[in-house]
């Protein structure tokens, strides 16, 4: 199962899910699938977004679970 470190990259560099949430600009309930992993898709543009703000690659933004 693929993952969406968003939570763990937030906590790296000390940033609220509010002030992600406000730099992303999309609805609150789609940003909080997208938190949560309960989406099934992610825009690359946000995938790019995302590596901006936390300063990584997209390797770093995603996790892959063997055990799922």
């Amino acid at each position: 199962m693929l993952k969406l470190r968003v939570l763990e990259l937030l906590d790296q560099n000390q940033m609220t899910k509010y002030a992600l949430y406000k730099q992303l600009g999309m609805s609150y309930q789609n940003f909080s699938r997208m938190v949560n992993n309960q989406t099934k898709s992610i825009r690359y543009e946000m995938i790019e977004t995302l590596c901006v703000i936390f300063k990584c690659t997209p390797n770093e933004l995603f996790e892959y679970d063997f055990n799922k």
